[in-house]
């Protein structure tokens, strides 16, 4: 690696300090087995003629190296080795700084132009979500799940792996904020990123173009498009939704948390709580507006 400003070389130490944790870490596992270095020898020959390949085997010299050195094992040494101490893979992975779980964010820094599986989700095992809302959750009004969220747990649900990052904030569309409908009706969750909470000016071919904003009001938080006028911000409403335009004080009244820019909603299938209560024999159209 070549160093050329204090940035590499802080990088650089980073790197060293990961790959030397990696190796007392495997360096532990072994003694917790009572294993020697030559009992993984002699295991990761067998492994070796098992798959009739020699790069399955880790020798004495070459896994000391790797405890004590910060030698980088290869894939196959690294497979031997997670085998040897019953350890998962994903683990010794991860202490190397690969870890499969951020696989569903990092997919998206690549976007082949054909429609396609995408496999690769399905290497993350589990990923952070919210196991416990503040009891003031409130499924009737907008608000940001960000601050809802008491505590991050750990649970096998590999498209939720981004609601841990520390770029976003989560909001949820109640069941009686029409604001948006029926473009985002009530129901729905949204991903807001609040790097982006000044308002963009300009000409959108469609609503679909146009950046919507999640916005936190005196009366509490709404999902909407937003133009500033002076030091006013006009809160602009979906045109086929009953809501009002409103004008408040910005950023006194009306502040912008930031844009949304991923969502997550069921197609069909959205109907007022009160619908599904009291089941009134209605229109599908009236139940929605109503």
């Amino acid at each position: 690696m070549s160093i050329r400003n204090d940035s590499d070389l802080a990088s650089f130490r980073r790197n060293r300090t990961i790959l030397l944790e990696a190796g007392v870490n495997l360096r532990v596992l072994r003694d917790e087995l009572g294993l020697t270095m030559r009992d993984v020898e002699t295991a990761t020959a067998r492994i070796a003629e098992r798959h009739e390949n020699d790069e399955f085997a880790v020798s004495p010299s070459r896994l000391s190296e790797i405890e004590t050195k910060g030698l980088i094992p290869s894939i196959f040494r690294l497979y031997s080795l997670s085998v040897v101490y019953h350890h998962d893979l994903r683990d010794l992975l991860s202490w190397y700084g690969i870890d499969l779980n951020t696989a569903v964010a990092d997919v998206n820094l690549s976007l082949p132009p054909k429609s396609h599986r995408c496999d690769v989700l399905q290497s993350a095992s589990v990923v952070q979500m919210p196991t416990r809302l503040d009891p003031g959750f409130d499924a009737r009004r907008t608000s940001n799940l960000g601050r809802m969220v008491e505590q991050w747990g750990l649970v096998p649900l590999t498209y939720l792996a981004s609601f841990a990052s520390d770029h976003y904030t989560y909001g949820y569309i109640g069941s009686k904020d029409f604001t948006m409908y029926p473009l985002l009706p009530p129901g729905t969750f949204l991903q807001v990123d609040e790097s982006k909470n000044k308002i963009a000016h300009g000409m959108w071919r469609s609503e679909y173009e146009r950046p919507i904003y999640f916005v936190e009001t005196r009366e509490g938080y709404t999902c909407c498009w937003c133009t500033s006028k002076d030091e006013n911000i006009v809160l602009q409403p979906h045109s086929l939704s009953p809501v009002a335009v409103r004008i408040l004080r910005h950023p006194r009244d009306a502040e912008v948390i930031g844009q949304v820019v991923g969502i997550a909603l069921k197609l069909g299938q959205w109907c007022p709580l009160e619908s599904l209560s009291e089941g009134k024999p209605e229109s599908k159209e009236r139940a929605t507006l109503n």
